[in-house]
């Protein structure tokens, strides 16, 4: 699979179609797992149309969790 050109990246991030509710990104053609959120500074989000985002996103929440849970206080 082709990478995608970093003009076609900076299109999918403009394009509103690809925020859901103006905050959750969902764009089917784009594989990164963790792509810029809308105001790009303030970090990543997860891409909503790609499960392989979704499932990086609950393996990383989950030991979080994990991690809290077996902290000692």
């Amino acid at each position: 699979m082709n990478k995608p050109s970093q003009e076609t990246l900076e299109k999918w991030h403009k394009d509103p179609a690809n925020w859901k509710w103006g905050s959750f990104y969902y764009n089917k053609e784009d594989n990164r797992l963790f792509p810029p959120k809308r105001i790009a500074w303030m970090g990543w989000t997860i891409n909503f149309a790609n499960w392989k985002s979704i499932l990086a996103f609950v393996i990383l929440f989950s030991a979080i969790l994990v991690l809290l849970w077996f902290k000692k206080p």
